[in-house]
């Protein structure tokens, strides 16, 4: 697919490769590019090749550093404070929520992902580009 094609960049983290996998082939077959890590470090290593990415939709719960650890650092970070963040959890709690909200995250979707719904949000974030047919 040309690169002019594509739609937004988008950094896909899960400790969970198989996961990772199919919600990147979504999403790719949607015209997003995305990018993937297992790890927050890696993420914010994909982060740094990437810098035209658009959203990160993070695993709430991973070994070594939770996806609160990963949003924390966004918003700390001057250039990427305002990175919209979806944050997906089979494990949220009412404490996660609160920190969730504090951090601003865009939305929390409960795993397994409802792709349908992930979907319409991505749409309302980053419509489609529209094609116009000449007859």
């Amino acid at each position: 697919m040309p690169t002019s094609s594509l739609r937004q960049q988008i950094l896909l983290v899960d400790d969970e490769e198989d996961a990772l996998l199919e919600l990147a082939e979504l999403l790719e077959g949607e015209g997003f590019s995305c990018h993937t890590a297992t790890s927050v470090k890696l993420a914010l290593q994909q982060l740094t090749r990437h810098p035209d990415v658009a959203l990160v939709i993070t695993d709430l719960r991973m070994p070594e550093e939770s996806g609160i650890s990963l949003i924390k650092r966004l918003r700390e970070h001057t250039a990427r404070q305002h990175l919209p963040v979806i944050v997906t959890s089979g494990h949220a709690d009412m404490d996660d929520i609160s920190d969730l909200l504090r951090l601003q995250v865009l939305d929390l979707f409960r795993k397994p992902i409802y792709h349908t719904r992930l979907l319409e949000t991505l749409e309302n974030l980053f419509p489609k580009p529209r094609l116009h047919l000449v007859n």
